[in-house]
Formats: C-alpha cells, structure tokens, sequence
C-alpha cells in the first residue's frame, strides 16, 4: 500500500515590527502553507513576501482567515452573524488571491484560523457560511478542516473538495476536536511522541484520545503550528519519519 500525504504550516502571521514563527526555515519541510490574510495576524508586506517565498520553493499556498481579532491573535470567540463571517472570508480570500497573481500562482485551499476553526467544527451555520464563502470565490479551492466535523458535512453539500487535517502538537478529546488551548495538556511537548503519533495516524488511520480511548481518523494532511518555538525541528522530523516510512509527502491538491 502507498500512502500519501500533505504537510502543512500555519505562517505569515508576523505583524509589522512583530515577528512571529520561523517561516523561512519551516517552508523548506512542508507542501502547503495557510497564510495570514491580515484579520489576525499578518499585513501587506508579510502576505507579499510569504507567497514570494512559498512560490520560490514550490509550496503549495493557502489562505489563513480568521476573526478580526488582531489583540488576541484569532482565538478569542467573537458572537457574529453567518452573513458577517461570509463577507470576513470572502474579502480575506481576495487580499491573498491578488498577492497570488501578482507572482502567477494561485490558491490551493482554505483553512479558517483559530477559534473559528473551532467553532465552525461545531456550529453547522457557521461552517455553511464559510463553505459558502470559499464556493463563492472559487469551487475549484480545497477546504481544509477536521475529519467528521460540521465543516466536513458543509463541504460536501456545496460541492467542495475537502481536506481531512489532524494535527501534530495537539491532543484531541474523544469526539476528535482539539483539547482546548485552555488546558495545560493541549499542547504536545514531546517531539519523539508527537512523531510517532502522526505516523500511527497516517498509516493506522487511529489516534489515542486525552482520555486514552482510540479514535479513528482520515488524514489528508498534518499540521505544524508556525508559532510553536519547535516548529520547524518537529516539521523536519515529521517529514523525515514519514519518507523514511514510505510515506510520499505532496501538496493536497496533487491527490484530492
């Protein structure tokens, strides 16, 4: 059996003088990246030079949506409408589209950021008016989410690919969302572990839950945070192990 599979990174979330993430280190072990479209984390200049850099090493590039939520960096939940959130993707995806075709590339995929990944997992509205957005933009774009989510079930009713993501320095409850980063245990540290919980995940299609309990998954793609201070030494490895296992990494697109 082969199996194939798309890394992916969080980046372009530096913000004028502030500098956040090893981009330029972390671009060389991924596929695709989900850049920062200036809502939470990201400006003109960062989202310009990160698809310069994606395009000059052949990652594949995404965009990065989040709340407008610049103080708490996208994770802080925020009571707006569908509409609302429609038109907040909607206009996130055209600011990377146009740095995209400025350097004759295109998009991928979507991946919503933060908390509102969270929520949209859970929230069938939410998830509707997002998938709805990224449909509206482009049907030919991959929406990236979590496996047996409201995200993946919105995806499928309005035509669009869907990326089943799962995530390398994460714990997940039983029900397969992520443990709140509100917990000290969310985090995984561990970076042997982390690794061989992500091959486990790639070829067995199972992860063990906070709880201890396995928990069965699709895996299209892993995601390495860009903020994580061992991001790219994990994204490495990951990679490493993965090749070494007969795994092919590839962008999502080249298998979806």
């Amino acid at each position: 059996m082969r199996w194939q599979v798309d890394i992916n990174s969080d980046i372009g979330e530096s913000f004028g003088i502030y500098k956040i993430g090893m981009d330029e280190e972390i671009i060389k072990y991924i596929s695709s990246a989900n850049i920062a479209c200036g809502f939470h984390a990201g400006d003109p200049s960062v989202m310009a030079n990160t698809v310069a850099r994606c395009f000059e090493k052949g990652v594949s590039i995404g965009a990065h949506p989040g709340y407008p939520d610049l103080l708490g960096f996208g994770r802080r939940y925020l009571d707006v409408s569908p509409s609302e959130i429609k038109n907040y993707i909607i206009y996130q995806i055209g600011a990377l589209q146009s740095f995209a075709k400025v350097f004759k590339t295109k998009l991928q995929h979507v991946k919503v950021h933060g908390e509102l990944y969270n929520a949209a997992a859970r929230d069938e509205k939410l998830a509707l008016a997002i998938a709805e957005a990224v449909a509206s933009v482009d049907q030919n774009l991959i929406l990236v989410g979590m496996v047996n989510t409201a995200m993946q079930m919105v995806a499928e009713k309005v035509g669009l690919k869907f990326a089943c993501e799962v995530f390398s320095d994460r714990h997940i409850n039983p029900d397969g969302t992520l443990v709140s980063r509100k917990y000290p245990n969310a985090i995984i540290h561990d970076q042997d572990f982390a690794c061989k919980r992500v091959l486990r995940m790639v070829k067995e299609g199972t992860c063990e839950a906070i709880d201890g309990s396995i928990v069965k998954l699709k895996v299209d793609t892993i995601c390495v945070h860009g903020d994580n201070p061992q991001a790219v030494e994990l994204a490495k490895k990951i990679r490493e192990l993965l090749e070494n296992n007969g795994v092919r990494i590839m962008p999502m697109s080249k298998f979806l």
